[in-house]
């Protein structure tokens, strides 16, 4: 690389660079030039920042920090400080305290859930022409057996079976088998 200035002279580009360098560092900046004005910023604020950090802010802060820990650190207390309590503690009452009346305690929550018990005699399935065809009097056969056990369902889940009974000329059912999961499952396939 050759300087402009001396066309028949060769320079290296760390000479090059060198001499650009103090160059700059001599010459006034010029006004149309930004990217000179940039570097002056630049470097300014590279000085500044290798001074002092009394213009910094966070310094300010981490320095204060550091220095209220320590004089906690130092200071030794009589009585040992209380430990920090959450909101959380002063509105909701703990759950590990009282384990032996846990139990209890949430059974009686769901003891006055009202649930549907309901008794199915048996089922069927009509189309529209069928059903529109049903008068007063019509019979409908149903997939049920006479004699059968009914099917006795919570909230529409089959839980046991049982016979019709009359109690004080009211309809009535006597549960003769609770049903376990497993059947459960087979008797809603069908």
């Amino acid at each position: 690389m050759t300087d402009p200035k001396k066309p028949d002279q060769n320079v290296s580009d760390d000479d090059w660079a060198a001499a650009m360098s103090e160059q700059s560092r001599h010459e006034p900046a010029a006004d149309d030039d930004p990217w000179a004005e940039a570097m002056a910023e630049q470097e300014a604020a590279e000085a500044a920042a290798d001074g002092s950090s009394d213009d910094d802010p966070w310094a300010e802060a981490l320095a204060e920090q550091e220095a209220v820990e320590a004089a906690a650190d130092e200071t030794p207390s009589s009585a040992p400080s209380p430990a920090p309590k959450s909101a959380g503690d002063r509105i909701f009452r703990p759950l590990d305290k009282g384990k032996e009346s846990g139990v209890a305690r949430d059974l009686e929550m769901i003891m006055d859930i009202p649930v549907k018990l309901t008794v199915e005699l048996g089922r069927t399935k009509l189309t529209i022409k069928q059903l529109l065809e049903l008068a007063q009097g019509s019979v409908v056969e149903l997939d049920g057996l006479a004699g059968e056990p009914m099917d006795i369902l919570i909230n529409g889940y089959l839980i046991a079976q049982g016979e019709v009974v009359v109690v004080d000329d009211k309809y009535g059912i006597r549960i003769t088998e609770i049903i376990t999961p497993s059947e459960r499952v087979q008797k809603l396939n069908r």
